[in-house]
């Protein structure tokens, strides 16, 4: 064989060479490995899939937890951390179209501010709720401040047992049995200035401690109302009546002129755009009458 044949020869093979050298991982498996690699590619998609249908479905449960209400649904509740806006603001309603509705009573020991404001905010709160204790801590004594003490804001407290059943409804009964005293603010303020990611034990003496701490002035009486029927049932009622309006999740919080919500423990900046424009809705509401 000529040099020119075995130089051709080389080329050639060395091309052969190059091309095997630069062949991709998926081309050197075998059947087995790439129908194997197949599935899990498969299966991964699958999950992926199934994960945004999940997530699209708990936003729209969120954004339509008070249009429940009007078709009769409910929802299990739970803890939440702050998801957000929980149903479109601005509905064109008057306040009767609004299953929330404000109780405006001068002397509700479970409200702050004039009854005659022109917003009220509903809050739900469980006080075995961690959420529901940052925005007590972080947020409410801004609220107060800036929205309840100028006249513009009521904020009307509505108790649930979501968390944990009847320890939840115990907290709830002993902060009504401070607010018979007319100290339920200062007791709920007591309970989650205590709360931690580690909920702490509820017994009698932590209950009976909480009320020397928001300074309730008849301690036995308070003790002897920690039995009350009476409260127990008006805290089952109020959870009753969350469930029925379709609150999933708290701390939630609407809006009874427009039933415009907002829910979870949401920076205060947040609260100031809610209801500032609640504030300007119920102006305009005002001066159109």
């Amino acid at each position: 064989m000529s040099d020119e044949h075995e130089s051709g020869a080389r080329e050639r093979s060395g091309g052969v060479a190059a091309r095997t050298r630069t062949r991709g991982p998926v081309e050197t498996m075998d059947r087995t490995t790439l129908e194997r690699r197949y599935r899990l590619l498969r299966n991964y998609c699958v999950v992926l899939g199934a994960l945004v249908i999940v997530l699209a479905v708990v936003i729209g449960m969120q954004m339509t937890a008070l249009d429940a209400a009007r078709s009769g649904g409910g929802a299990d509740a739970g803890s939440s951390a702050g998801e957000g806006r929980a149903t479109a603001e601005g509905r064109d309603g008057a306040a009767e179209a609004c299953p929330v509705e404000a109780r405006r009573e001068a002397d509700d020991p479970m409200a702050l501010g004039d009854a005659d404001a022109p917003v009220v905010l509903a809050e739900w709160t469980d006080f075995r709720c961690p959420y529901c204790g940052v925005f007590s801590r972080d947020t409410l004594p801004v609220l107060i401040e800036e929205y309840v003490d100028t006249g513009k804001v009521r904020i009307e407290v509505h108790d649930a047992d979501f968390i944990e059943g009847e320890v939840s409804a115990r907290v709830a009964v002993a902060a009504r049995a401070a607010g018979e005293q007319g100290r339920y603010f200062e007791y709920l303020f007591a309970v989650y200035d205590d709360m931690t990611d580690d909920r702490p034990e509820i017994t009698d003496e932590r209950l009976l401690e909480y009320a020397r701490q928001a300074a309730v002035p008849d301690l036995p009486r308070f003790s002897e109302d920690l039995g009350s029927e009476e409260l127990r049932e008006a805290v089952r009622a109020s959870s009753d009546e969350a469930r029925r309006l379709g609150v999933s999740s708290v701390p939630f919080f609407a809006d009874t002129g427009t039933c415009g919500a907002l829910q979870g423990a949401q920076p205060v900046g947040e609260f100031r755009s809610f209801l500032d424009g609640a504030v300007e809705q119920a102006e305009q509401r005002e001066g159109e009458q």
